[in-house]
């Protein structure tokens, strides 16, 4: 389940309401009584873009025991609006310690290269010549960054009034110049190392002192450097007249609506300025923001005038779409988060500022010109996290519905193929027209006049042409069937689906004992099912004998439930449910009854997947191919040169059921060709280490790879997943050590293992495109990259190994923070490579190494639908695909 569903989720146990206790209510709706607003028992702050803060709670349990009034709730009071606004901090040591941190954690990076890499650059592969959208930017030879701690005496508490009497000397400062309040950079020197000038203030004229000392003096590659080239982009961002949406910046004005859907697309960049292998870098790529044309009012109203069948009221149905959705205030472009919805206070409510008391209308009127046409409609809610409290985020936020609207996708649009065709229309773009579009970004920053002039005072300039380099293709994998069969395949498809058609598998599994359970309208759908199955199984070496038939009365989870319970025994192979609709909840309570309450391996298939007859063989053979999986069988091999390899995958996944929990799946190699995996999965709390539980799952792996091979593994490969990129230092010093102690202690002091973990990373801004000519494509599948564009501390790489049709390719970055196996840059690129060709559901090359993906799909299954740990019986089988 997504965040935003988890966000439904609570808001259904806050604001749920009978319809006989309260009758629905449009938004609007004329009240019965005058809402009264209590006043804040302390001192309100200033007015906020968002909206306001309350002293106490937001009045969601006054409907938790069934009110009369049509509304639910009975709200207390905000505290006047408090300006949120960007709060840019450049200051180190005393200036600002969270702005210190946060500078360090982005622009330095923990060295994690091991001592003996000297030289991480491979070289088998075909050469292969590239662009890259980094732009590199020079800087003066003799270019320094000078920093100043400046004091106020008497002291001011207004950071704008601080940088109003401090740039009344802009004959001293000169025009340059970036302050945050305490902390002030300029790209010159001034006369004195302490400077003191006078300022008045405008309401009372009083002379302010104002030190200004220098406290450091900055090479342009250092961290504070870098940290300030990101200001100064942010700068010439906003001088290009774009606006910042979140983290990036975007182009309002080349919005594309898809007004069939409500839905807006508008286009942005996403950049970053970072030090990399020899220079810092400028890392920029496109972005969309995709929003409603809509307001949450507008969806208010729609919701109101629609029948709905569930019978829930409709107070129940606008927290079940909002809550847990992000929004875009129109009047300041910000985005938060709806914690719930408060129906007790609306626009005409009144709250305290220092000049009195006045009303939300009233407030954005006069702040921002926004007339507020609804006086009745209910006010969304947005809480803060405790950290963010700390740093001065007012604890609530009230958000007006007809100055929102809701950004992202919902669940049900994207499960809509046809709004989600439409909006990848805007979305995915070729590699041809992403260059073009990016180096039109670079040619408007170095012609415009105003971020000329703002460069020139920094004395820096960027290049307009994207990054050149070169990049290898590493040799095409063959791909065995049974009988060392292999498949004939193109590496720039890097698809064999069409290769495993009638041909026998390397292991099969005769399935002669299984059970197919179905409503009465799907009989017709489970007869040809089975029927085809009995046709594409004996090509590919299985004997798929037919099933026990379970034909259903109704469709509901308890009838499949009863059903299992009656007809599988310990000799079912396996159960096969063909379901109405892809419905959440039955498909969670028949995963958790097969996997928890009567292990046995499960496959669910949607009835419509079965309606088009024409594709039923196509359907029949990838299903076949998953069953065989789920029984222990192997589809396809490899070569693997390394000989007593293990190689494990662990990805975490949130589990939607309990906050703070997440979900950690390891899947382990069992065998020489890595084509049969032990898995287990460990359930951790937020600051909990994943090492608590994963000394029981890789001691389970290494007994069973000892009972398959006849001893222990030479060499473990550990690919780790779900890494951000706060999380690494975590990770380097604190589990890798203990994952090495676990496997040593597993096995004994005695068995001296060589170790290597590797982080896997897919979440990077980082493009390669394949340049022919002067076009550009994508790079075919084994592409590697590993010069330039990595970090000098890593032992990093760069792969693409998979193929698109559409739009382009993402790589995916790899960064070795621990190895003692000794194996080079070449064999650790060419194993990582392998990894992708064998995950079983689907016919060819995947982002990540596939027990990376295995790991993931069970993290994911444990935490989205069963909540448990699953069935040991089942470990040993990828039950969870």
């Amino acid at each position: 389940m997504s965040g935003r569903a988890r966000g439904r989720s609570r808001g259904r146990s806050r604001g749920s309401a009978t319809p006989q206790e309260e009758p629905s209510r449009r938004p609007g709706e004329e009240q019965q009584r005058v809402q009264q607003v209590q006043q804040p028992t302390a001192a309100a702050p200033a007015p906020t873009p968002g909206g306001a803060t309350s002293v106490a709670g937001s009045g969601r349990a006054s409907y938790r025991g069934g009110a009369s009034a049509p509304r639910p709730g009975a709200g207390d009071a905000p505290r006047a609006p408090v300006e949120e606004m960007a709060q840019l901090r450049v200051g180190t040591g005393d200036a600002r310690q969270i702005g210190k941190r946060r500078a360090d954690f982005r622009y330095t990076d923990v060295n994690t290269r091991p001592a003996h890499i000297t030289d991480k650059k491979g070289s088998s592969g075909t050469p292969l010549p590239l662009a890259t959208n980094f732009f590199t930017f020079d800087c003066d030879d003799d270019w320094s960054l000078y920093q100043y701690h400046v004091d106020f005496n008497p002291m001011i508490d207004s950071r704008k009034m601080r940088a109003g009497l401090l740039f009344t000397h802009a004959d001293l400062l000169g025009p340059t110049r970036v302050f945050d309040g305490m902390i002030l950079y300029l790209p010159h020197r001034l006369p004195q190392e302490v400077t003191e000038v006078f300022s008045q203030t405008k309401r009372d004229s009083e002379n302010i002192r104002i030190t200004i000392k220098l406290t450091n003096t900055f090479h342009s590659t250092s961290p504070q450097c870098l940290h300030l080239y990101n200001v100064i982009f942010k700068r010439i961002l906003n001088l290009i007249n774009m606006q910042q949406i979140g983290r990036n910046y975007f182009n309002m004005d080349l919005a594309v609506d898809i007004t069939q859907h409500k839905l807006r697309v508008v286009p942005g960049f996403i950049t970053s300025i970072l030090q990399y292998e020899n220079k810092a870098m400028l890392c920029a790529d496109i972005s969309h923001k995709i929003m409603r044309i809509d307001t949450v009012l507008d969806m208010m109203y729609d919701i109101y005038n629609t029948n709905d069948r569930s019978g829930e009221s409709f107070v129940d149905r606008c927290t079940k779409k909002f809550v847990g959705s992000i929004v875009l205030t129109r009047y300041n472009n910000k985005t938060y988060r709806v914690d719930d919805i408060d129906w007790d206070i609306h626009p005409d409510s009144t709250f305290a500022r220092r000049e009195g008391e006045i009303s939300f209308k009233e407030y954005y009127l006069k702040a921002y010109d926004k007339v507020i046409r609804d006086d009745q409609q209910p006010m969304l809610v947005s809480r803060a996290k405790p950290r963010e409290v700390k740093m001065g985020r007012p604890e609530k936020i009230l958000l007006v519905p007809e100055l929102c609207i809701l950004t992202g996708l919902s669940d049900d649009v994207r499960s809509d193929f046809s709004v989600m065709r439409d909006v990848a229309s805007h979305t995915r773009i070729a590699p041809e027209g992403r260059c073009n579009t990016l180096s039109g970004f670079m040619n408007q920053i170095n012609t415009t006049p105003a971020v000329v002039k703002e460069l020139q005072g920094w004395r820096l300039r960027f290049s307009q042409s994207l990054l050149e380099l070169k990049g290898r293709v590493l040799p095409k994998e063959v791909i065995y069937l049974a009988s060392n069969a292999a498949c004939n395949y193109k590496q720039e498809d890097a698809d064999w689906s069409r290769d495993l058609r009638g041909k026998q598998l390397v292991t099969s599994v005769a399935l002669t004992n299984w059970v197919i359970c179905f409503t009465r309208r799907d009989s017709g759908n489970a007869n040809d099912l089975v029927n085809t199955l009995g046709r594409v199984g004996p090509p590919m070496g299985m004997n798929i004998n037919r099933p026990k038939q379970c034909e259903l009365n109704d469709d509901r989870s308890s009838t499949f439930l009863d059903n299992l319970k009656r007809n599988v025994t310990r000799d079912t192979q396996l159960v096969l449910c063909i379901l109405p609709t892809n419905r959440k909840d039955r498909y969670d309570a028949i995963k958790k009854a097969c996997c928890v309450d009567h292990p046995v391996p499960s496959q669910c298939v949607v009835a419509r997947t079965l309606s088009k007859k024409q594709m039923l063989m196509s359907v029949a053979t990838k299903i076949a191919i998953q069953l065989n999986c789920k029984l222990g069988g192997e589809v396809w091999r490899l070569d693997i040169p390394l000989k007593n390899l293990m190689v494990i995958g662990i990805d975490t996944y949130h589990d939607s059921s309990k906050k703070g929990r997440s979900v950690g799946g390891v899947v382990c190699s069992i065998n020489r060709t890595i084509t049969r995996f032990y898995s287990r999965c460990t359930f951790q709390h937020t600051a909990q280490e994943l090492n608590d539980g994963l000394k029981i799952c890789v001691k389970d792996a290494l007994k069973r790879y000892h009972e398959e091979n006849g001893m222990l593994p030479e060499k473990i490969v550990i690919f780790r997943d779900g890494v951000g990129d706060g999380q690494l230092p975590a990770v380097h010093e604190h589990e890798v050590p203990q994952v090495v102690g676990t496997i040593k202690e597993c096995a004994g002091e005695d068995y001296n293992v060589k170790i290597a973990v590797v982080v896997v990373k897919k979440r990077i801004n980082s493009r390669f495109f394949a340049k022919a000519g002067r076009t550009f494509t994508n790079p075919v599948p084994g592409t590697v990259i590993d010069t330039e564009v990595t970090k000098p501390e890593w032992f990093d790489f760069f792969l693409v190994s998979q193929s698109v049709r559409q739009g382009t390719v993402t790589p995916t970055h790899f960064n070795v923070i621990f190895d003692t196996t000794g194996l080079k840059p070449d064999h650790m690129q060419r194993l990582t490579y392998k990894m992708t060709h064998l995950y079983y559901n689907w016919p060819g090359t995947i982002r990540v190494p596939a027990p990376c993906q295995y790991a993931h799909k069970l993290a994911f299954l444990v935490g989205q639908s069963i909540h448990k740990e699953p069935s040991f019986d089942l470990a040993d089988r990828l039950y969870f695909l």
